[in-house]
């Protein structure tokens, strides 16, 4: 490898670990933490490619990148970012950004797509950004998310983003799997193609096949929730999938039913599971992502502001009902319910009584996809487990996984354990048979907020 790589991080060991590893492989490197001092850099002429973070103390990484694009046309910048949210990538795709590598990033990884910048000694062409209604639309997405569980998916999204494999997105109904196709799609190579949703009945007839790919001429093609289709209609995907043309599109599929039980059912054909399952991506439900809630809600009361519909926010009593529904609609049920409360209430603050009146009508019973209700705990465990590592597409979890799986079984049975004796530290702790300084300090090191009130048992 070789030139001169300009690398801009306030993360002072991360400064250190890329100068070592691109130093090692014949770079020179000049490192800051400064976006200012990066961009002196720049407009001297040095560097041939720039690895910069996003949130600098001195200013954006992103909002500096059309600057760059102007001073050096042609100078690359790879954008890493621990804003792991799909509207960071999109944002590094309309600023024309080289690349885009969500935090924790893989060193190699980063190293390989470093070489390559440096090997093209400009900006690889690209297609041109996405149209002004895709960028619309993708400024809109409800795709955040602060839990371990999204940013597992945002990190996912992003190594398959440009991957020539089918991507089978799994999840409920609601939580945004075909927005996360759209993603895919919309800041991929593949953006100013087609993106094309395949219903069922657009596979019947015998032109059917044949008019989806003529649609989707190279782009992507989605067959939307594939597991409700027919023995006939999944014959029809399988052999056109024998027989895509050249350019063939990007195949994906979302499901909310469980395929895998689905085939060993015998309702749906081991072929096709296989040809779509390149790479599953699991979105999580609104259940196994409380603490996203309260983001969510503001994102969707900032939204109706901006329409018009008024400036609107929480009471802590409101929010923490909020918090506590089940949300068998997912996100989708969060946005429609929190619309109609932005259209009804009467005061800026939503009060608990609105939100009561809102949800009274409304199932609060969380929909079992898998097991029932007499399913042991480890089973349960032994599931959400599952879908963590298949999260990683077949490479391993980050390591230090035994101590994060204790933590985040730890909070939510330390928290309703709290709830259940009133706040009383004495009591819980007898009732969780651990020492009350054992307690205090799961407490502290967990964040847990800690309630006094008298409980009635």
């Amino acid at each position: 490898m070789d030139g001169t790589v300009l690398v801009a991080d306030d993360d002072r060991t991360i400064r250190t670990v890329l100068t070592q590893a691109l130093t090692r492989a014949g770079c020179k490197v000049h490192a800051t933490a400064s976006l200012v001092t990066l961009m002196r850099w720049v407009e001297e002429g040095k560097g041939d490619l720039v690895i910069s973070d996003v949130m600098m103390p001195d200013g954006n990484g992103l909002e500096a990148l059309p600057r760059i694009g102007q001073e050096r046309p042609g100078l690359p910048v790879i954008v890493i970012s621990a804003q792991n949210t799909i509207m960071t990538a999109i944002q590094a795709a309309e600023a024309e950004a080289y690349d885009y590598l969500p935090k924790p990033f893989d060193l190699p990884d980063l190293m390989k797509r470093a070489q390559k910048a440096l090997e093209q000694k400009r900006r690889a062409p690209s297609p041109s950004k996405p149209n002004e209604n895709a960028v619309t639309e993708a400024g809109d997405l409800p795709l955040v998310g602060r839990t371990a569980a999204m940013q597992d998916l945002y990190r996912l999204v992003a190594r398959v983003m440009n991957a020539d494999l089918p991507v089978l997105i799994a999840g409920e109904s609601g939580t945004g799997k075909s927005l996360i196709a759209r993603a895919i799609h919309d800041f991929s190579d593949r953006r100013t193609l087609p993106f094309v949703v395949a219903q069922a009945s657009d596979l019947q007839g015998a032109d059917g096949p044949a008019t989806l790919l003529s649609r989707s001429r190279g782009g992507s093609l989605v067959f939307d929730e594939v597991g409700d289709y027919d023995e006939d209609t999944q014959g029809r995907i399988v052999r056109m999938l024998d027989a895509l043309p050249d350019p063939a599109p990007r195949v994906m599929a979302t499901t909310q039913s469980d395929l895998s039980g689905l085939m060993e059912a015998g309702r749906f054909r081991q072929d096709l599971f296989y040809r779509l399952g390149g790479v599953t991506l699991n979105v999580p439900s609104l259940r196994e992502r409380v603490e996203d809630i309260p983001l969510l809600a503001d994102h969707f009361l900032s939204r109706a502001e901006r329409e018009g519909l008024g400036t609107r926010r929480f009471t802590a009593d409101a929010m923490q009902l909020v918090r506590a529904y089940s949300w068998p609609g997912n996100v989708r049920q969060l946005e429609n319910t929190i619309r109609r409360l932005a259209v009804t209430s009467p005061e800026e603050e939503i009060a608990r009584t609105e939100v009561e009146l809102a949800l009274g009508n409304q199932p609060a019973i969380e929909p079992l996809r898998q097991g029932g209700e007499g399913e042991k705990l480890s089973a349960s465990i032994a599931r959400h487990l599952r879908r963590y590592f298949d999260l990683h597409g077949g490479n391993l979890p980050p390591a230090g996984l035994y101590d994060r799986i204790l933590k985040e079984m730890e909070g939510p049975l330390i928290e309703i354990a709290l709830d259940a004796t009133g706040g009383n530290q004495a009591r819980c702790a007898d009732l969780l048979g651990i020492n009350r300084n054992t307690l205090r300090k799961k407490i502290t090191d967990l964040d847990i907020q800690v309630t006094r009130r008298r409980k009635l048992m």
